[in-house]
């Protein structure tokens, strides 16, 4: 399982020249540092400002960022192995015409199922991005970089797994299907760029008041 391989051996692989682990999984794998690094600063913060509301939400920011780093983890080989089950369906025999039907139904699921992947994900990255907002805003002030770049992977995490949920559209014949996922990739990405400029104003602001 790619999980369980070392960051050295994960970057050598995604290097490799081999399709998989790719953009999908690498994108799954950010949004889970991303939840790492907001966590990171919530336990930075807890019990440190003796404001029993703050530790509040900072033990929620904790939960919900360990839940979805788990998710995400897994998320790093599903979208591999979506993407592999695509190819497997490619390859399957067309010499009849039921043959050709059973592979084209085939293609067609696994390629919808090579969608639902990377739509979590992105999902997932708004669900972060919201982590990491309140993490820039009630975080210690020494770790409100590591908010902040925990905002910004979240974001990058977006906008990849949303265009791999594109390419995957674009050879999907149930329009119902490609329509409904297509209108919730734009509003994800716009959702997301409005949540980075916001964040990204927050934190200038707070970085500013301690220079």
């Amino acid at each position: 399982m790619l999980i369980d391989l070392t960051i050295k051996q994960f970057l050598e692989r995604v290097a490799s020249g081999e399709p998989v682990p790719g953009g999908g999984s690498v994108a799954a794998l950010i949004a889970a540092l991303s939840a790492s690094l907001s966590e990171m600063v919530a336990r930075l913060t807890l019990g440190k400002k003796g404001d029993p509301a703050l530790d509040e939400k900072m033990s929620a920011l904790i939960d919900a960022a360990s839940r979805l780093r788990a998710r995400l983890i897994d998320d790093v080989d599903r979208d591999s192995d979506a993407y592999a089950s695509v190819m497997e369906a490619y390859r399957m025999p067309k010499g009849s015409d039921e043959e050709q039907n059973v592979r084209k139904a085939a293609v067609q699921d696994a390629l919808k199922d090579a969608a639902r992947v990377p739509l979590s994900v992105a999902e997932a990255g708004i669900a972060l991005l919201k982590l990491a907002r309140t993490a820039v805003m009630g975080g210690k002030s020494s770790a409100i970089t590591d908010g902040l770049v925990a905002a910004l992977i979240a974001r990058s995490a977006v906008i990849g797994a949303l265009y791999n949920v594109r390419i995957n559209l674009a050879s999907i014949s149930d329009i119902a299907f490609r329509e409904d996922f297509a209108r919730r990739a734009d509003a994800l990405e716009e959702e997301a760029a409005e949540m980075e400029r916001d964040i990204l104003s927050l934190a200038g602001s707070v970085i500013k008041k301690q220079i």
